[in-house]
């Protein structure tokens, strides 16, 4: 009989080459959609750019590109600069910070959030004049969630910042930290035309300059607040975003601060608000151990040794006249001699018993403390009866 084996039949070669072919075709859909998003980088950019300069923040760069292929956008801006118009309660001052490098990543399946990382140094000045403070770190870096829309929450972060007033080659010393954090995100049940912020700010061995004798001395300070009174995210200057807060009835709550210097220990809860004139006012109810080891850092001794010029005294004793004490302390040294000078001796001791005159007993983290309020009025701070500082207006 002939064979009837049937001849093989020849496979086909097309499944060998499917799978490169279609990893081919995904590899080049991936790139044109890179290149397009990339492409897209400074448009959004631009527009953002021009949003913020309407508001009075003018970003710039000196050089600017895109890498980052293939997941990944990193956008690096060298030479950045921003300068502030109006931003401040005296709209004529403006200033113009700059900044070595930005770099800022996001991955292009999440373009949704964003992380940079800032390089130092930075310096700031007024508007065409010599940088008047120069900040230093070690690491800094951001981070928003929840963009193009209103970001969902956002944090800043610094190790080791170093702020110093510059006076041509000169540099002083202003301010200092170990590290520095901020964040913020909506809170959960705000609504979207009444948003609510939920912020936290944590500063790690702080320390402040020029500013009041008690910031000098290292801090450590964890404060939790809420701030309404927002309508929108719209790019505004911060005076229009203060008068904004006021005019809802817009505030700052405390819901928790605790701030630690040595031995010295305060927490406080409370509300804040500004007035027509932009002016801070409110009260804190603050509980403080070993509030009699701030006192001197006050300087009142100091101030009644030099002759307790009026400006100086209106901080801590509104009212009193420079004039009127210094007669008192004559008379008081003609009548029996160094009394005078025992009684400005002893000025601290009399504002610690005022001072602990003040509330009432309390007990914190197991040690005895004093619970007294600390009342903002028209940005005037007081301390009980003693007024310990003045903040300017926000708008």
């Amino acid at each position: 009989m002939p064979d009837m084996t049937p001849a093989p039949r020849r496979r086909s070669r097309w499944r060998l080459f499917a799978a490169p072919v279609l990893v081919l075709i995904l590899a080049i859909a991936w790139s044109a959609f890179w290149f397009y998003a990339a492409s897209q980088v400074w448009v959004q950019a631009d527009a953002w750019r021009a949003q913020e300069a309407k508001a009075g923040r003018v970003y710039d760069c000196g050089k600017r590109s895109v890498a980052g292929y293939p997941f990944r956008l990193e956008i690096r801006c060298e030479d950045a600069s921003v300068t502030l118009l109006s931003q401040t309660a005296a709209p004529q001052t403006s200033f113009t910070a700059r900044l070595g490098e930005i770099l800022v990543v996001a991955q292009v399946y999440d373009p949704t959030r964003v992380i940079a990382e800032f390089k130092a140094p930075a310096t700031l000045a007024e508007r065409g004049a010599q940088p008047q403070l120069a900040v230093n770190w070690r690491t800094g870096r951001a981070s928003v969630a929840g963009l193009p829309a209103v970001p969902q929450r956002g944090s800043l972060v610094f190790d080791d910042p170093a702020i110093d007033r510059v006076n041509g080659s000169v540099q002083t010393p202003l301010g200092r930290a170990n590290h520095v954090e901020l964040h913020g995100r909506l809170a959960e049940d705000s609504a979207a035309d009444n948003p609510v912020i939920e912020t936290a700010l944590q500063i790690n061995g702080g320390s402040l300059q020029d500013v009041h004798p008690v910031l000098a001395t290292p801090f450590d300070a964890d404060i939790r607040a809420k701030v309404s009174g927002l309508k929108d995210f719209t790019p505004k200057p911060w005076p229009e975003r203060f008068r904004e807060i006021q005019a809802a009835g817009g505030h700052v709550e405390i819901v928790q601060s605790r701030i630690q210097q040595g031995e010295m220990i305060a927490v406080s809860a409370g509300s804040l608000s500004l007035n027509a004139a932009g002016r801070i006012e409110g009260e804190l109810q603050m509980t403080v151990t070993g509030l009699e080891r701030v006192i001197p850092a006050l300087g009142i001794e100091k101030m009644l040794e030099e002759g307790v010029p009026q400006s100086t005294l209106d901080r801590v004793a509104p009212g009193v006249k420079t004039q009127d004490l210094n007669n008192l302390f004559g008379a008081l040294d003609r009548a029996v001699p160094g009394l005078g000078k025992m009684v400005k001796q002893n000025a601290n001791v009399g504002v610690a018993a005022t001072v602990n005159s003040l509330g009432s007993e309390a007990m914190l983290e197991g040690k005895k403390a004093r619970s007294f309020p600390l009342r903002f009025a028209d940005g005037a701070v007081f301390l009980g009866p003693i007024k310990v500082g003045q903040i300017p207006p926000l708008f």
